[in-house]
């Protein structure tokens, strides 16, 4: 698996209604901002926010990755949103298997008001 699959495999899986699919995609330790103006820490809780928001059965589509900062055991993952509403950014660890998690997760950067 490569840093930027994450991105792939969280669409698959959330659009299939998996949350439990979803949160193994996060690290125990992670820590997501989301829902908007709050944080979601470790991934039970994670997995409990998805469960709740894909019990609303949204549907996601893939969005083209910007390249990918590597850094040893680090990587940087982030992907312009379809609709042009800024950015989403993930910091992932690779694991010993060799496989990505996520540790932090941005899911919407937006333009502070009055920028341009």
């Amino acid at each position: 698996m490569h840093p930027e699959d994450i991105t792939r495999l969280f669409v698959e899986r959330s659009n299939a209604g998996d949350a439990d699919g979803v949160a193994a995609l996060y690290a125990e330790d992670a820590v997501m901002a989301y829902p908007p103006g709050a944080t979601t820490v470790g991934r039970n809780a994670i997995r409990e926010l998805w469960a709740s928001v894909l019990a609303q059965r949204p549907h996601f589509e893939a969005e083209e990755p910007l390249p990918t900062l590597v850094s040893g055991e680090l990587a940087l993952t982030s992907t312009p949103p379809r609709d042009g509403s800024g950015a989403r950014a993930q910091v992932v660890r690779r694991q010993p298997d060799g496989s990505w998690l996520r540790v932090l997760d941005q899911p919407e950067f937006r333009s502070p008001a009055g920028d341009s």
